[in-house]
């Protein structure tokens, strides 16, 4: 892709609303726009890397045996009435009327709906277990809007919901669910860490909130310093500096507790049977008894992963993608893309990147090499590659990594078996 063809405005500075690094950076790089509050446009740099975070999501949960559905948008006033959460979810449900004055919702989450659904199909155990999830857009009245995509109006969102005969079958599939999350996270290329979370307006027995560790994080988070895996939420542990770690005094062993910042990305619940025995949706057991499903939910905010993955990883120069989500995995420089050798080495590098898998960027604007280099920082492609007359003198390319200030210069006929290995 030649970036002259391409559509990256970039700005020199962030709009002064930008209350954050992401949504600074987000904006400088010319992944989004800011159409009102807590509202925003997706330009074509930041949806690449949206898509290749939904692509890792979909492939995770395809492998645990998860059906990918869509849903409407708009909802029912009559559903949530079912659940008696048309009265209790507050003003951030954005509430409308048709030209009947029949009453909908714009979708915060979508409990009410699946299992209305799944009631309406699902009949018997034989059916069961069942898992459908959907990509889509939600929408929740904030009352303060901020920190850019982080905390929306409107956000992409990835929602599960599981539906099993029997508790063991629901806490198998939940731990499934649960591995499965930690794989997602991982090949997004995000430090994290899931901690046992208050379930909230959703409900249920038990959560795990996934967190990226960010110094930036709006939540704190509460981990064991020794061997046990205990984290949880500070909102759950309600521990202070100097506390122990529960678990392990539980065992008679004793170790001290750390506290540090994480931004929610992921959140997994064991609602039990909260929705089911509401709404009525139930199936017949192997003995034909009439039985509410157990249900779990898997939520994860794809839009906040790719704002998290930013405040976690950036410099003073701009964006360090992971490579895994980045909006291209490599950019070529050529110093002067009009001089003749230099515009067949580009090419011929591009092609070659390409035929083998790779995103490949092309800056072949009329701009200088600094301006060229400010701006691939700026947007954090993970791969430089620097062509110049130099360099093809000696038959080398100039490459750097975006995450490391060393620079490798490698012959020509050895980029690509090099890029490989990597």
């Amino acid at each position: 892709m030649k970036l002259s063809q391409f559509f990256i405005p970039t700005l020199r500075e962030a709009p002064r609303d930008a209350e954050n690094i992401s949504a600074q950076l987000m904006m400088r790089s010319g992944m989004i726009r800011k159409l009102a509050s807590g509202l925003y446009e997706w330009l074509p740099l930041g949806l690449r890397v949206l898509k290749n975070v939904e692509q890792i999501i979909r492939e995770e949960m395809n492998s645990i045996g998860a059906l990918e559905v869509w849903l409407p948008h708009i909802q029912p006033k009559e559903l949530w009435e079912e659940t008696g959460r048309w009265g209790i979810y507050g003003k951030e449900l954005l509430r409308i009327k048709d030209r009947k004055d029949g009453e909908f919702c714009f979708a915060p989450t979508a409990e009410e709906v699946i299992t209305d659904l799944v009631r309406k199909d699902v009949k018997s155990y034989r059916q069961l277990p069942l898992t459908l999830y959907q990509f889509g857009t939600k929408f929740r009245d904030e009352i303060r809007p901020r920190f850019g995509v982080m905390r929306a109006r409107e956000f992409y969102m990835k929602d599960a919901y599981s539906f099993h005969a029997n508790e063991e079958d629901a806490s198998n599939y939940y731990q499934k669910a649960f591995e499965a999350y930690g794989k997602i996270f991982k090949r997004c290329g995000l430090n994290f860490r899931p901690v046992e979370a208050v379930s909230g307006n959703i409900g249920g027995s038990f959560s795990h909130e996934f967190m990226v560790l960010a110094q930036t994080g709006e939540e704190e988070i509460v981990s064991c310093l020794g061997e046990c895996s205990y984290a949880a939420s500070q909102e759950l542990a309600k521990a202070k500096e100097g506390d122990k770690c529960p678990r392990c005094a539980a065992k008679g062993v004793e170790s001290s507790l750390q506290f540090s910042r994480g931004i929610e990305v992921g959140h997994t619940f064991k609602l039990g049977t909260k929705y089911s025995e509401a709404m009525k949706a139930h199936f017949l057991d192997d003995k034909g008894q009439s039985l509410p499903f157990i249900m779990g939910c898997y939520g994860i905010g794809v839009s906040r992963v790719v704002a998290a993955a930013i405040e976690q990883s950036h410099d003073a120069n701009g964006i360090i993608w992971p490579k895994e989500i980045a909006p291209f995995q490599v950019v070529i420089i050529p110093i002067n893309f009009d001089e003749s050798k230099t515009k067949e080495w580009s090419l011929d590098l591009e092609q070659k990147l390409t035929s083998q898998g790779f995103t490949v960027l092309l800056d072949d604007r009329p701009e200088r090499a600094g301006v060229k280099f400010k701006d691939a920082d700026l947007i954090g492609i993970p791969l430089r590659v620097t062509v110049g007359e130099k360099g093809i003198a000696q038959g080398t390319v100039e490459v750097k990594y975006r995450s490391i200030p060393e620079i490798e210069n490698i012959k020509r006929e050895e980029v690509l078996s090099v890029f490989l290995a990597r």
